[in-house]
């Protein structure tokens, strides 16, 4: 995805530095220029670095002030990187759906038995935190009959039982859940994609609850991610839960 940047610009920054055009035509441009978009990344970089800790601790909810007091810069150099807040969001989303896609793929590649790859991607986007992050419209999930939207692939339900189904976005303050554009949809089914292989693969091997849905996996690595002030107490934590919730994905000799 795609983020506009339409408040910044080498002319914007130029006049930002207090550069003139004499001071362009005699050669000082770029000792004058270079300091300033060195300083423009690193506020970019300090901004989302701050807006993953912030939303990873207090959800996508939390003010944009929240985000520029924990990267120290000023809320309008905020809004200068990104011209609204669910611009922001999503950029945070887009990147966590990516990371957790590639931890996926690696997980598949790299492990030979079916329930070592899927524990393995567990403990490692519990392990990143990913869960504090993963984008509201994966883990928003309906069994009504019909749900509309895009559904979770390679899912097999037991008889009598209902598929789970993304539910498709409803009118919600922007504050709190991005908008979902072609690129979200894209990024969201190439994780639902690669998870529902890990799921197949474990459940094909009997390793793996029959009635264990993609859905079932992303909510434990939400679950298995609790928020707390202490970054030790916070690992034991996660992965005390992640060990109990593993075992209750596991299937059991009838």
């Amino acid at each position: 995805m795609h983020v506009q940047d339409s408040h910044w610009s080498p002319a914007s920054a130029l006049a930002a530095g207090g550069m003139t055009m004499s001071a362009a035509g005699n050669g000082r441009e770029t000792s004058r220029t270079t300091p300033l978009r060195v300083d423009a990344q690193r506020n970019l970089e300090h901004v989302l670095r701050a807006a993953r800790e912030v939303f990873g601790e207090l959800g996508y909810g939390a003010p944009m002030e929240d985000v520029a007091r924990r990267a120290r810069v000023g809320v309008g150099t905020v809004y200068r990187r990104f011209p609204s807040k669910d611009v922001l969001v999503r950029r945070i989303a887009e990147e966590e759906t990516s990371r957790l896609t590639d931890q996926a793929r690696a997980a598949l590649g790299q492990e030979d038995e079916p329930w070592s790859a899927l524990s393995r991607f567990l403990r490692t986007s519990v392990a990143s935190g990913a869960g504090r992050l993963l984008p509201p419209q994966v883990l928003r999930v309906s069994v009504e009959d019909g749900a509309s939207g895009p559904r979770v692939p390679q899912q097999r339900t037991q008889p009598g039982t209902t598929e789970l189904r993304l539910v498709p976005d409803q009118p919600v303050a922007v504050a709190s859940v991005p908008a979902v554009g072609a690129e979200d949809d894209a990024g969201t089914s190439a994780l639902l994609e690669v998870v529902g292989q890990l799921v197949d693969r474990a459940r094909a091997a009997g390793e793996l609850r029959a009635d264990v849905s993609v859905s079932d996996v992303l909510l434990v690595i939400a679950t298995a991610a609790p928020s707390l002030p202490d970054a030790a107490q916070q690992a034991a934590a996660s992965a005390r839960l992640l060990d109990i919730l593993l075992e209750g994905l596991r299937s059991r000799p009838a």
